[in-house]
């Protein structure tokens, strides 16, 4: 055998090593990153069951669940005999869970981002939503209280027909709460299609 065809025989096998061991990195750093990803709790959660419920169905079951439990622990719990207190209270409790509690859960059920934006009153994340939070469940609360009351005045006097219990307690509430987020997004609605036809003008 010539010495140019040694030469070619060599350099064909150094570029096949070259390759094989170029193939065996990239399947090294591929497979870390598939490690990552399986090691990353949110993606866990995401792959399993809880990931083939819709996420209008988890994000009413969230906020639905926290305004019963705040029901059940300051309502009930609290026992405030006082209707003035116990809707004070009951109404900041609910705007700092929400804050806190509610949308975190919210944002990291998340699949797409800020695909539960449009279940939060306030969805960017900021200091100020912490207090703007507390002023909304005023407002949703004093809807529920109305509604409980209107509910109980209508008919025999002296009979109450709804108890507040936490179940009926966070329909109400999500009840509301999406009514006025309905309404925040139809005025929202009404305002940019304004501004966009002033711009094509």
């Amino acid at each position: 055998m010539s010495k140019k065809s040694n030469k070619s025989h060599k350099s064909q096998n150094y570029n096949l090593k070259s390759d094989a061991v170029n193939r065996l990195k990239n399947a090294d750093k591929m497979q870390f990153d598939s490690d990552l990803q399986n090691s990353d709790p949110a993606k866990k959660y995401r792959s399993g069951f809880l990931d083939k419920i819709p996420s209008t169905v988890k994000a009413l079951f969230i906020k639905f669940w926290f305004a019963g439990a705040v029901c059940f622990f300051i309502l009930w719990g609290l026992g405030i005999i006082d209707s003035l207190d116990s809707f004070v209270i009951v109404s900041i409790v609910l705007g700092i869970v929400n804050d806190v509690l509610v949308n975190n859960a919210l944002r990291f059920i998340e699949v797409i981002p800020n695909e539960n934006a449009k279940w939060m009153m306030f969805p960017k994340k900021s200091y100020w939503t912490f207090f703007f939070n507390i002023l909304y469940s005023f407002a949703v609360f004093y809807c529920v209280r109305s509604t409980y009351v209107a509910i109980n005045t209508i008919g025999q006097p002296y009979k109450i027909y709804f108890a507040v219990e936490p179940i009926l307690f966070g329909i109400l509430y999500v009840a509301f709460d999406v009514l006025f987020i309905f309404i925040k997004r139809l005025f929202q609605k009404i305002i940019n299609d304004a501004k966009n036809k002033v711009d094509k003008k």
